[in-house]
């Protein structure tokens, strides 16, 4: 059997919400398998997704740039170690650089795109002068570049969240599209782009949520049919209700334009990223053991 620390509950804690002696039940019940653990959970709480997708603890910013004909064009995450310097203009500049260098670049990834030539240097060279004024580690984290044959189009909400979109059909359209997507976080464009192995694991979940109800077979196969088409238009861009007009979906609202969603690409800064929390009680502690010494 697994030895289930206290580190362990407090992370499954924190993804899922749920208590704490639920959380090292479940992590028993495991054997130490966090994501087995949080699966058990959702079974038995009937939880949606954990939360631990959505944290967001990394510094920094997005940025986009799009070409002048909207034919090519970039989005990128640069991070941080402080949201003070987040702030700064000279690291909001550097975003809109290395957006820039990404769009009229070839480069295949990060390290790529640090040697692509700016007009102040190579886009490495600009990031390590940065860090010397600034005083903390700045490094690019993503990106993703697009060239259609269509139009592009993007939202930045603040600095946190950045979204570009391509599609068939107007500017405006589009960004009310990003808008959307930043707002109401789609997985994919529709449903047959969504993994088939999320898709397995939701059905599963609500194929055992639904067997505990004790009703007969068959009802429970519509039942949880019933949940996976619900499951479908929450994650898919077209199944959505559209922000701007809840009666409408995404769906109806690109038939009505004549227009398409071809693909595109949401940055939440930090995502995925666990930060280093600071126990400042413990530091002062510390310094306070040290004096004596």
């Amino acid at each position: 059997m697994a030895d289930i620390t206290a580190k362990m509950v407090a992370d499954l804690r924190a993804a899922t919400g749920l208590g704490m002696m639920e959380c090292k039940k479940a992590l028993v019940e495991a054997d130490g398998d966090a994501a087995k653990a949080e699966e058990i959970l959702r079974i038995k709480s009937g939880a949606k997704a954990g939360k631990l997708a959505g944290r967001v603890a990394a510094e920094g910013a997005v940025a986009t740039f799009v070409a002048a004909d909207g034919k090519k064009g970039a989005l990128v995450e640069v991070n941080c170690e402080t949201d003070f310097v987040a702030k700064d203009d000279g690291f909001v500049a550097f975003t809109r650089l290395a957006a820039e260098a990404a769009a009229n670049s070839d480069a295949a990834d990060v390290d790529a795109l640090g040697n692509v030539a700016t007009a102040q240097g190579s886009l490495e060279e600009v990031r390590k002068a940065l860090i010397s004024k600034l005083g903390e580690n700045i490094t690019v984290r993503r990106f993703v570049r697009f060239n259609t044959a269509g139009q592009l189009a993007t939202y930045l909400h603040g600095t946190k969240i950045g979204v570009i979109v391509d599609l068939n059909g107007s500017e405006a359209l589009g960004r009310d599209i990003a808008m959307h997507i930043a707002a109401s976080k789609p997985v994919c464009v529709s449903k047959a782009q969504v993994p088939a192995e999320l898709l397995e694991t939701e059905r599963r979940i609500y194929t055992e949520q639904a067997a505990q109800s004790g009703k007969p077979a068959d009802i429970i196969a519509k039942m949880v049919e019933g949940r996976v088409t619900k499951y479908l238009a929450e994650v898919t861009l077209v199944g959505q209700p559209f922000v701007k007009n809840p009666d409408q979906t995404v769906e109806k609202l690109l038939a009505e334009q004549k227009a398409e969603v071809n693909a595109f690409t949401m940055f939440v800064v930090g995502e995925g990223i666990e930060k280093k929390k600071e126990d400042y009680a413990a530091e002062v502690a510390a310094a306070a053991a040290a004096a004596k010494a």
